[in-house]
């Protein structure tokens, strides 16, 4: 990106991410209520996450699975059982991810660009796909190119395919397409769906 870009895109950033927050707060008070009422545990889920140059910040997430299931690095399961009732359905629409907006307002992350990955889980994915951390040239993003044209599955080496081809044609305008592609994929439930293995681990980590 030139300057100019860079400018465009943060002010962008701002602007919608604060639309995004004010129209969206009853809705983002009520998964609040709806995660905090089921099990009385703290609704809002923090993690560190990699964004643009390998910096570390905390990302925020409502809740969906069950408090102490945190500890390891495992991705999801197809079915989870870890996942609460209110975290299944939050996650198939991907609202789960709304406090994400207080995370571009601050910085840390783009409205789009690559998915932020957690750093245990980037470090095991370069031991045999060095090219992994080419996707940290670029701000994180609530959505992305990867995003909307894979899915939560979609092997590594394909995501890195999709983030490398949105960093080198970006444009304004390629970013608004995928903003408005976003709105299409949070109602396709099996975008979000979890790994279809068999589930053994009852200590995962929420991702």
């Amino acid at each position: 990106m030139n300057r100019f870009q860079r400018i465009v895109k943060r002010i962008a950033d701002i602007v919608i991410a604060l639309i995004m927050l004010i129209v969206l707060s009853p809705l983002m008070l009520a998964i609040l209520l709806a995660v905090f009422a089921y099990d009385r545990k703290p609704p809002v889920f923090k993690q560190k996450r990699l964004t643009k140059d390998g910096r570390v910040f905390t990302l925020y997430k409502f809740r969906s699975m069950r408090p102490g299931t945190e500890e390891s690095y495992k991705l999801t399961l197809y079915e989870d059982p870890r996942v609460t009732p209110v975290g299944r359905i939050i996650r198939r629409f991907r609202l789960d991810e709304l406090p994400q907006l207080i995370n571009v307002i601050k910085g840390d992350m783009s409205m789009v660009g690559p998915r932020p990955e957690r750093p245990e889980i980037a470090r095991e994915i370069e031991k045999t796909l060095p090219e992994f951390s080419k996707r940290l040239q670029m701000k994180a993003g609530l959505t992305g190119f990867a995003q909307v044209v894979g899915n939560y599955t979609t092997p590594s080496e394909q995501k890195l395919a999709y983030d490398l081809y949105y960093i080198e044609h970006f444009s304004l305008g390629l970013d608004l397409k995928i903003m408005l592609k976003t709105a299409k994929v949070m109602f396709m439930s099996e975008k979000s769906e979890g790994l279809r293995l068999e589930k053994t681990d009852d200590s995962e980590e929420e991702s």
